[in-house]
């Protein structure tokens, strides 16, 4: 069914989907990744040293850290710094990041080198994990691609693109790329982030009122791999 939403999107319509690339000008990469109402600054800097237990191995690493700012959403949050403790839901999107960004990277050609990708939600209306890692691989690219041009690494590393997108069971309609409103109904939550050749590099799916059937997970899956080529052709004109 080609329901209508609140949006006026239909079932399986991304939001308006916007890059702008080199959006912080001293950040090695930096973009500005807008779905819909949800935007994240994604940054990506270098830094000459890797974690202890890659040191003397001559290989890189890339890792994550994300943060929403206090108004990002309908009410003020504090800030985690200053509460002391970092929550678990950052911690799992962080780690998210970084995994789906090493996923298609050789790290043996970035040297002993890591690449902090730094993203802050400034805005949340739903999907922020699979804005931040769409938006990251871009800001991943053009800090290689900087790296490349100074001679820092001989070889280009990332081997193709990756981007996430949200799906989920509204009323029992499959729809794509979630908005809050959206998302805060929704029996089943899924995100699904994959890579241009089209494979998996991590589905988190929750049944989130009742279990949900193999049938309806593969309705989500066809809708979700729909995005994912779409996403990453954005990303790819955005790169043009």
């Amino acid at each position: 069914m080609n329901r209508s939403r609140s949006d006026g999107r239909k079932s399986g319509d991304l939001r308006s989907i916007h890059f702008q690339l080199a959006f912080n000008r001293f950040a090695e990469g930096s973009v500005l990744t807008c779905f819909g109402d949800t935007v994240v600054l994604c940054n990506a800097s270098v830094e000459e040293t890797v974690p202890p237990f890659l040191r003397g191995q001559g290989r890189g690493w890339i890792t994550a850290e994300y943060a929403m700012i206090p108004r990002a959403g309908q009410t003020r949050s504090p800030r985690e710094s200053v509460r002391g403790k970092i929550n678990g839901r950052t911690h799992e999107i962080q780690r998210l990041i970084g995994r789906s960004l090493r996923a298609v990277t050789d790290l043996s050609l970035l040297g002993e080198r890591t690449i902090v990708l730094d993203c802050d939600v400034l805005q949340a209306d739903g999907g922020t994990r699979t804005a931040a890692v769409t938006g990251s691989c871009l800001a991943l690219f053009m800090a290689l691609k900087k790296m490349l041009e100074k001679g820092q690494i001989g070889s280009f590393p990332l081997r193709e693109m990756v981007a996430a997108v949200s799906v989920g069971l509204v009323e029992g309609i499959p729809l794509i790329d979630l908005n809050y409103e959206e998302d805060s109904r929704a029996a089943v939550d899924m995100n699904f982030v994959v890579t241009e050749s089209g494979h998996f590099v991590e589905i988190q799916g929750t049944g989130e009122e009742a279990p949900f059937t193999g049938e309806d997970f593969e309705a989500l899956r066809e809708l979700a791999l729909s995005g994912i080529r779409k996403l990453i052709h954005l990303q790819q004109e955005a790169l043009r």
